[in-house]
């Protein structure tokens, strides 16, 4: 053939490839109100940065498979994002309703690699409906789609990732949204193992889409995704937001931001957020909103395991992470979710070289019938084996209440490498109402529980934990920003160029 005619023939495959499911798909969605994966990857990567790989790629399954299925359902390639690369897939479900075949498991794998090896981060867009059928099915579809990648699913945490659940995110997309370091729901979509008629069929009644894979489900009572948005576009700016705090791999820093406009103004604020009563609850966000850079504060799994807080924030314009306990959850007692949330995030902290400030305001571990159940036994012990095991810089404030074991796993004693206190400060094995009733057979009511518990009261003061350098200093309220921004900058891990041991790297990302 003459060269125009080769060109003139690659030109059409690549048109046909850029169509994806066809116009009428394309205006159905359009329709619906939902965007396209090419909308979606042009919300995600900076404008012109897309460099994509597999275009060509089709159903290997047959011929008239390879010509319903331009890209075989999903985009690959490589963007940037701030102007860092990233590594990208984004799933078409106008083909095959980005059900996984052959050919784009192979252009996936290819991404993870490339990102692994060359130190990038990966990102998946996910909406999907599974295993492509016929394809997977019998002996030889399992052998050709199943098993054959064994780094598909390892998650060694050499490079950040990060995954969105988009309307139905079945399979393949609540997979990689379970493998990630950060994933992103819009409300109204759902996440699960299989679709509803899949498992209505195996469970002989109809199944309810919200109570299958809600949003609210994964917020409330999962913990599995990460934070949840009303558009595909605020999707794609959380993604984006995530890695602004991210090292491209876990061989380097996060990258240092100016420092916001109103950083460290009116850190007096503080004394008005907290009571002057002991027994009075805050909002210890509104705390981190006075001691972080303004603006900072990104959360994750708001509205699970309530009675703790984690979120990346800058200090100074670093990355840090924040794990505070939240006095008006259960006057911060952590359950069996939040200590779940708060090994997630510490793991996540350690794995990428971000320093961890801890601000301890809890009367312990919930206790009761209820927590048993849960497994509070389990999940305290991998509390205190993901603290034991942080290498990155960490500095533990203790803002009120510190009691028992919740006082270790929440980075007292040796368990970080500084700790401070405010005055108002109070540190002991368990809460005094219930140590007086048990020291002195008395409860609340009781003639002398009153002075019982005085006595008792008296130890609980930081004073002489300081006393002996247990607390490494009191300091007032107002002052954490500059302590916190000057200890950290103390503790650098100057050896390694600020490269932790990265001992949690292996810890599976969802139990």
């Amino acid at each position: 053939m003459a060269h125009d005619e080769i060109l003139a023939a690659l030109d059409r495959r690549r048109a046909e490839a850029l169509a994806m499911g066809g116009e009428k798909k394309l205006e159905q969605r359009r329709e619906k109100g939902q965007l396209n994966a090419e909308e979606r990857l042009a919300a995600l990567v900076d404008g012109g940065s897309f460099f994509e790989t597999g275009l060509l790629g089709r159903s290997s399954y047959s011929a008239a498979e390879a010509a319903r299925t331009p890209r075989d359902g999903k985009i690959t390639g490589f963007g940037r994002i701030d102007g860092r690369d990233v590594g990208v897939v984004v799933n078409d479900f106008t083909v095959k309703g980005a059900s996984t075949g052959a050919t784009n498991s192979k252009k996936i794998g290819y991404i993870r690699k490339t990102v692994t090896e060359r130190g990038m981060p990966f990102v998946h867009v996910g909406e999907s409906t599974g295993a492509r059928l016929p394809d997977a099915m019998g002996s030889k579809g399992m052998g050709t789609m199943l098993g054959n990648d064994t780094t598909q699913f390892r998650r060694m945490r050499d490079t950040p990732w990060a995954a969105a659940a988009l309307d139905t995110s079945f399979g393949s997309s609540a997979w990689l949204c379970c493998c990630s370091d950060f994933s992103v729901m819009r409300k109204g979509s759902i996440m699960s193992v299989s679709s509803p008629r899949l498992v209505s069929m195996a469970i002989g009644e109809k199944v309810d889409l919200e109570e299958l894979g809600g949003w609210r489900i994964h917020a409330e009572q999962t913990g599995l995704i990460d934070q949840f948005v009303d558009t595909d576009e605020e999707a794609m700016a959380a993604i984006r937001r995530f890695l602004s705090y991210m090292p491209a791999h876990n061989g380097e820093l996060s990258p240092v931001a100016a420092v916001a406009e109103g950083s460290g103004d009116a850190q007096e604020r503080i004394l008005d957020i907290v009571p002057e009563k002991r027994t009075q609850v805050y909002s210890m966000k509104k705390v981190m909103e006075v001691i972080f850079d303004t603006g900072s504060l990104f959360e994750f799994k708001a509205r699970f395991g309530r009675s703790a807080v984690v979120a990346l924030a800058r200090l100074d314009g670093k990355v840090v992470g924040v794990i505070a306990n939240n006095p008006q959850v259960g006057g911060g007692a952590l359950s069996a979710e939040a200590c779940r949330k708060i090994v997630d995030f510490t793991v996540l902290c350690d794995s990428f070289n971000i320093p961890i400030v801890r601000l301890m305001d809890t009367p312990g571990f919930v206790v009761g019938t209820d927590a048993e159940r849960r497994g509070a036994p389990g999940h305290i012990m991998n509390f205190m084996n993901a603290t034991c095991l942080t290498t990155v810089p960490q500095v533990t404030v203790i803002c009120r209440k510190a009691y028992g074991r919740a006082y270790v796993a929440m980075g007292g004693g040796a368990h970080n490498d500084a700790i401070i206190a405010w005055p108002m400060a109070e540190v002991s094995f368990m809460d005094p109402v219930f140590a007086t009733s048990i020291v002195h057979n008395l409860k609340a009511g009781d003639e002398g529980f009153e002075a019982a518990l005085a006595e008792i009261q008296k130890d609980l003061e930081i004073w002489d934990m300081a006393t002996i350098f247990s607390a490494h200093d009191v300091i007032k309220p107002q002052e954490t920003r500059a302590y916190l921004i000057r200890m950290l900058d103390i503790q650098q891990r100057r050896r390694t160029s600020g490269v932790g041991q990265h001992l949690m790297r292996t810890w599976p990302t969802s139990y």
